[in-house]
């Protein structure tokens, strides 16, 4: 899964098919760290999305319309001011690097035409999007790299930009059969790292199909290859240059079941059983097959700090719990104490004065009891002792008993808290798991945080392929509004067996819900559960009826003591989704 520098590429041989000649009509930034432009060509209006994320860098052409802040960023500004109207006269990639140089005319305030390269740097962590002027001078960038985070190069305004050459890898395009033998075929390491972690632009998938190309095992040592098996390899590379440099390019996925597995711009012919499908651009393949990954990973993000404070607010409450069940252990002895009094009051006349322990008979069981004693007490004083050690255990595990319930209590809370994270599919849900923690005590907020609570995310709408509409709670708060106020009496519930996870509810309208209904239902709670990566999951169902909702009792939190069971796989593929 590597947007490699065939992948890159692909890209710049769309681009420059697209929209080379077109205007810059419109630059936004919607996030910290991505662009869309909005180019004008012959063919109508055309989007590109360029992001340096540091988990998922990607640039793609896309029909998807995002949202701009109410005040653009510093670097929008400036490429507004720089390159916003210019034309784009080309992209390019240097050799086979996971680099994009967007090259843009404009004219300046003096009327000049000029040349400004917008470059996008495809890079895991060190991905950045930078504004050169025509000799490479830095103008901004969206990133600012100073001396103090890397040593090899900086990415400050002013700087001289180039590619940094850290790795010393090999360009694959300019490779000899000698230089390829002695360089990437003497390591003795897997065949495949050794050709990915020499040649540039060559991701560990594309390695492994060039060694499946040439009959061979990718894990074998590259080392103990025969001479004829080096010239094989390398023939099956230079074809796959000539591909890459003849713009000879096929995108297509690669399906593991229902989930997409790999991608490239190329075929890949060594997954021969597995279901693939391609596409007519190499930009509508990335989109598909990081759409959810990039949404995930926004959120994932901008939760973080939700996250961070939902697992140390767990870990404490399961110390609190594990302190509570030890002493509620210690708590045991107290009938042994209650006892001892007993007999002591029972007793205590055959006590030698300053003995320090009673030999009695236990009147319960018959059977003979040392009781330890005091020696400067007397039978009657130890036996008030050992019921005052009593009553103070017992008021210890009857307080006990309601702060582990309290903490158990808690903690189930949180769980489902951290679950509803899981299931955040935008901002506004944040917002209502960020004011569910807020309203019980979890975390603070300030005044200024009032008008952004508002904003309040509706439950999930889906409706089953017989016609009736089912409702997801994303979080507690959207669970109790689906299972009391959506959903009237003779409705279904669902949810997951003993996990936290999302209430689901199917509105009846007073008619029979057949079997595939009750299955699409069930799938929903699988999927949005705790349970979601498991083959099957246990389904508890039951009229909405039957809940009860227990006093005191934290949002979304139900209690039934009438229920069905099913086992549901969580996947909701081909449930028809209306929100």
């Amino acid at each position: 899964m590597a947007y490699d520098g065939i992948t890159t590429a692909a890209v710049a041989e769309e681009m420059n098919k697209e929209l080379a000649g077109g205007y810059l009509s419109k630059i936004i930034q919607p996030e910290a760290d991505a662009l869309l432009i909005s180019v004008k060509t012959s063919d109508g209006q055309k989007k590109l999305l360029l992001s340096a994320q540091a988990s998922l860098p990607l640039v793609y052409l896309t029909e998807v319309t995002k949202k701009a802040p109410m005040t653009a960023p510093n670097f929008c500004m400036l490429l507004r001011k720089y390159i916003g109207g210019g034309h784009l006269i080309g992209v390019q990639q240097p050799g086979l690097e996971r680099v994009l140089v967007l090259m843009i005319e404009r004219r300046d305030e003096m009327g000049d035409m000029r040349l400004w390269k917008l470059i996008v740097e495809i890079m895991g962590k060190h991905s950045n999007i930078i504004l050169t002027d025509a000799d490479d001078r830095i103008v901004d960038a969206i990133k600012h790299i100073p001396s103090s985070v890397s040593s090899v190069r900086e990415v400050l305004p002013g700087r001289t930009w180039f590619i940094p050459n850290t790795s010393e890898k090999l360009d694959p395009f300019n490779l000899t059969e000698k230089a390829f033998q002695e360089q990437v075929l003497a390591k003795p390491k897997p065949l495949f790292k050794a050709v990915y972690t020499t040649l540039t632009g060559i991701s560990p998938v594309m390695a492994e199909e060039l060694c499946f190309r040439a009959g061979l095992d990718g894990g074998m040592n590259a080392a103990s290859l025969t001479c004829e098996q080096k010239t094989v390899l390398f023939q099956k590379l230079c074809t796959l240059m000539e591909d890459v440099s003849e713009k000879r390019f096929s995108p297509e996925m690669i399906w593991r079941g229902k989930q997409p597995l790999e991608f490239a711009a190329v075929a890949l012919t060594q997954y021969k059983e597995a279901k693939k499908q391609s596409y007519d651009s190499v930009s509508s393949l990335i989109e598909a097959f990081y759409a959810e990954k990039e949404v995930q990973s926004r959120i994932r993000q901008k939760s973080a700090d939700l996250r961070h404070i939902v697992q140390t607010l767990l870990e404490r409450n399961a110390r609190t719990l594990s302190l509570q069940e030890r002493q509620m252990k210690d708590t045991e002895k107290r009938d042994k104490y209650k006892l001892y009094g007993e007999l002591l009051h029972t007793y205590g006349y055959t006590c030698e004065p300053g003995a320090d322990k009673a030999e009695v008979i236990d009147y319960y069981t018959n059977e003979p009891v040392t009781i330890p004693l005091e020696p400067r007490l007397s039978a009657m004083e130890n036996a008030g002792k050992y019921f005052s050690r009593y009553t103070k255990l017992k008021r210890t595990a009857e307080s006990l008993v309601e702060r582990i319930a309290e903490t158990r209590s808690t903690m189930e809370h949180l769980e489902s808290i951290s679950t509803a994270l899981d299931m955040a599919a935008d901002e506004r849900d944040l917002t209502q798991i960020r004011k569910e923690l807020a309203d019980y005590g979890y975390i603070r907020t300030h005044k200024n945080e009032k008008k952004q609570r508002e904003a309040i995310s509706a439950p999930l709408h889906f409706r089953s392929s017989d016609g009736f509409d089912m409702y997801v709670g994303k979080n507690n708060y959207q669970n109790e509004e689906v299972s009391f106020g959506i959903a009237s009496g003779e409705d279904w519930w669902f949810h997951a067996k003993q996990m936290p996870g999302s209430h689901v509810i199917v509105k009846t309208e007073g008619k029979e819900i057949p079997d595939r209904t009750f299955e699409e239902a069930g799938r929903l709670a699988a999927f949005y559960s705790r349970g979601k990566l498991a083959p099957k999951v246990e389904i508890d169902y039951t009229l909405k009826k039957n809940l009860k909702r227990p006093a005191k009792a934290k949002p979304g939190f139900v209690v039934y003591y009438t229920n069905y069971s099913l086992m549901a796989e969580p996947d909701i593929t081909g449930i028809e989704r209306l929100n």
